[in-house]
């Protein structure tokens, strides 16, 4: 199975890179492929590090315009020409959806695969970790946006938050996948 995580390019605190070395380890533990956005740098390169020193198949997927930040030990890597191109390139190339901390870019790529499964496009597994309570927010978001009748409730019911790596592989485990 393909693990397509979604995560930070940029350095960031601790406790945001021990939840992606515990997630890349689980990952290479299962003897999953891991998904990424091909980066070296942040928690993409810490990730694809990670899982490939546990022996995992680690699939970049990165665009044309930061190519020479990708990760050279990659065993396969995308060029792609834009974020559209990346953000479909990872969700097709991925089985399930773990989305970890991150910036705008990962909110990009968490909202299109909640538009694609709103259209009927895709339905594939997407699990939130939610990693001291950085995504609060945007649970509570989505939970408005359900209760006044902007999200329908199969939408809202195939995000699933999570407060740890290890819930996210029990979820995915306990559910089929």
């Amino acid at each position: 199975m393909n693990i397509c995580v979604f995560c930070s390019q940029y350095d960031v605190a601790e406790k945001y890179k021990g939840a992606a070395e515990t997630l890349a380890r689980l990952i290479a533990e299962h003897k999953y492929a891991l998904v990424w956005g091909g980066a070296d740098e942040g928690l993409m390169g810490l990730i694809a590090r990670t899982a490939q020193r546990g022996r995992s198949r680690v699939i970049g997927v990165i665009q044309e315009k930061i190519k020479d930040k990708a990760y050279k030990n990659a065993d396969e890597m995308i060029v792609v020409k834009n974020g559209r191109d990346m953000n479909l390139g990872l969700i097709e190339r991925g089985d399930v959806i773990i989305v970890l901390v991150g910036g705008i870019g990962t909110l990009n790529e968490l909202t299109e695969i909640v538009r694609m499964k709103k259209d009927g496009e895709q339905n594939k597994p997407v699990v939130i970790v939610n990693t001291d309570h950085f995504y609060d927010g945007l649970k509570q978001q989505l939970q408005r946006m359900n209760d006044e009748g902007f999200l329908r409730d199969d939408i809202m019911n195939s995000v699933h938050f999570v407060g740890t790596p290890e819930e996210a592989m029990h979820h995915l485990d306990s559910h089929g996948r």
